[in-house]
């Protein structure tokens, strides 16, 4: 897939102020600062579409951006942003579940993971939570060119490999960085795929 357009289209404080149109959505999430809105942009080609910050957990709406006028692409808030006060945290909680749970347009979730980190509590709850809502699901993972290949790859497959605890089928992944534009094409691709289905 080629993404030849891309285009902020609202930014909603909560599920019921969604667009009401039923092309599919993909939804993009991770913990803050693990670089979402550098894939994004990376993904679109488009440098300024999502808002990169230097401050994490600004994201504090759901955002859609509509691509190719065929599919929205939506950037979620980050989870478990520590700054932020507990009615904040509760309150993006609150959203983030809602709109995953009941927004019918949402095909895959896209779940952020910085790849030089061991698994960490928060991503493994959020990914076990999605398993038990049965929200079809895929975990990027991102900043691999902070690594060695060997090194991203070996970490890639640590993280995958001790869901097995729970999991008995693993959900798909891709090692990306935004700097490189590495994973660009498979995850595209990926979503261009799901796309076909649903036709």
């Amino acid at each position: 897939m080629i993404i030849k357009k891309s285009e902020f289209t609202i930014s909603s404080p909560n599920v019921t102020k969604c667009p009401e149109d039923t092309k599919a959505e993909y939804a993009f999430i991770g913990r803050s600062n693990v670089g979402k809105s550098s894939l994004i942009n990376m993904l679109c080609n488009h440098k300024g579409l999502a808002k990169t910050s230097a401050k994490p957990g600004k994201t504090l709406l759901i955002n859609h951006f509509i691509i190719n006028n065929e599919w929205y692409l939506v950037d979620l808030p980050g989870y478990g942003y520590a700054k932020s006060s507990k009615t904040v945290r509760n309150k993006l909680e609150q959203m983030i579940a809602q709109y995953i749970l009941q927004r019918k347009q949402l095909v895959n979730v896209f779940v952020l993971i910085d790849i030089r980190h061991e698994q960490q509590k928060i991503d493994r709850e959020f990914v076990d939570w999605l398993g038990e809502s049965n929200v079809p699901f895929s975990i990027i993972f991102t900043k691999a060119d902070k690594l060695s290949p060997a090194k991203a790859k070996s970490n890639a497959l640590l993280w995958m490999k001790k869901l097995e605890d729970r999991w008995e089928n693993l959900p798909p992944y891709f090692i990306t960085s935004a700097e490189q534009k590495m994973g660009k094409d498979e995850v595209l691709d990926y979503i261009e795929q799901i796309n076909e289905t649903l036709v």
